[in-house]
């Protein structure tokens, strides 16, 4: 036992890891990343073989400070894992239709349609200033994690461990200013 863990397990999870290397307490909720990208890599290892969870280990720095608030991230995050999962071959009518109503609302709130889809047109206007929170802790995890799920049904772990490095990828990076004075702090 690591004094970290409160269970030992063979498989932990790459956002325990990532809350270790951020010095925050032991979680798979780690308070240094993207809601929407914890959420997408808590549903890879859920659907990744041991040795695919052993993979993703290797990824966790890159995890550390995505956490940044706006629209933007989630909904881009969003938009790519619910793409992939809609070019997958099981997906039933019911998870099309949510997860093209996903889809659209996120392409909303990256500036690329005019109206949000399903149940967003009722929230996002009546949240106001709190919608964004609301989308990104929210909205937007649980999104990814069906898209994940619908994408695993075909998927090995190559393949969703790809998609876990296309989402890291898509993350906007720290600006100059703002690592600098983070290390100056």
């Amino acid at each position: 036992m690591n004094g970290y863990a409160k269970v030992q397990r063979p498989d932990p999870c790459v956002m325990e890891l990532v809350s270790r290397l951020a010095q925050e307490p032991w979680t798979d909720r780690p308070a240094s990343v993207h809601p929407v990208l914890g959420a997408v890599a808590r549903a890879v290892h859920d659907h990744s073989s041991s040795a695919g969870r052993r993979e993703l280990l290797p990824l966790a720095p890159q995890f550390l400070d995505t956490a940044r608030p706006g629209f933007e991230p989630s909904a881009r995050l969003v938009a790519l894992c619910v793409s992939t999962a809609l070019t997958s071959g099981e997906i039933t009518g019911d998870e099309r239709r949510r997860l093209e109503a996903a889809h659209r609302t996120a392409m909303h709130l990256l500036g690329a349609e005019e109206h949000p889809a399903g149940a967003a047109r009722w929230w996002l206007p009546v949240l106001g200033h709190r919608s964004e929170a609301f989308y990104r802790t929210f909205v937007a995890t649980e999104h990814a994690a069906e898209a994940v799920a619908v994408t695993a049904r075909t998927a090995n772990d190559v393949r969703l461990r790809s998609l876990l490095k296309l989402c890291l990828a898509a993350q906007p990076k720290p600006s100059c200013s703002a690592s600098a004075q983070k290390s100056g702090s």
